[in-house]
């Protein structure tokens, strides 16, 4: 075989080993906790993760800085296994730069604050199940929002909110909780809730009480 032959034989084989090593497919998640969350899966590395070098032909990885831009970003609640409610409620930070973050604290603040942190916890998952069911609006600030759907809403806004008070912290805090699934709520799919004193309608299920609301679906 000439030198030739022999160098593109070579080369041949290299690239099939960097496209057997592209083909890998990316990690499942899994649950690392009953009450916890999932830890995300890690693709292997693609085609687009090597170059050629065709001097010798040899695959060289891109630079530590670009394999960590391609790797996602954990946030606090996914990044830890809590053993309790209230440690996944006080790992998280105060702050409530988002939105729909905002929407949501406003929400648990105002009809639920003082109640356990499961029944502000059951209060978030009912605004995060009407935006995910399909028969309500689907962002959360205008599930919220929505005309006649909760009593603390003026003119189709939240009221202000001293953000300095503890209660409207832990509203916070429980939101990301919320939001990132990081603990399991007792009310599953419930999409309603009331106080004990005021009737449901006829077609709902109830699932569970906490605190003073029943929740149902």
């Amino acid at each position: 075989m000439t030198v030739f032959k022999r160098v593109a034989a070579f080369a041949t084989m290299t690239l099939a080993v960097a496209g057997l090593l592209g083909t890998s497919t990316p990690g499942q998640a899994r649950p690392t906790h009953a009450n916890g969350i999932a830890a995300t899966g890690i693709g292997m590395l693609t085609p687009a993760s090597f170059s050629i070098n065709v001097s010798n032909l040899i695959p060289v990885p891109q630079t530590a800085t670009a394999v960590q831009a391609a790797t996602p970003d954990l946030s606090d609640a996914e990044a830890d296994d809590y053993d309790t409610l209230a440690e996944a409620v006080a790992a998280q930070t105060a702050s409530d730069d988002d939105e729909a973050l905002r929407c949501l604290a406003g929400a648990i603040y105002f009809e639920s604050k003082g109640e356990p942190l499961s029944g502000q916890l059951a209060v978030a998952q009912v605004v995060l199940n009407r935006a995910r069911s399909g028969q309500f609006p689907s962002e959360l600030c205008d599930v919220i929002k929505q005309r006649g759907q909760f009593g603390f809403v003026r003119g189709g806004e939240i009221p202000d909110i001293n953000e300095s008070r503890t209660a409207y912290r832990t509203a916070v805090a429980v939101a990301k909780v919320a939001l990132a699934e990081a603990w399991d709520s007792e009310v599953g799919k419930a999409l309603y809730f009331n106080t004990p004193d005021r009737r449901p309608a006829a077609r709902l299920t109830r699932i569970a009480s906490i605190g003073n609301h029943i929740f149902y679906r």
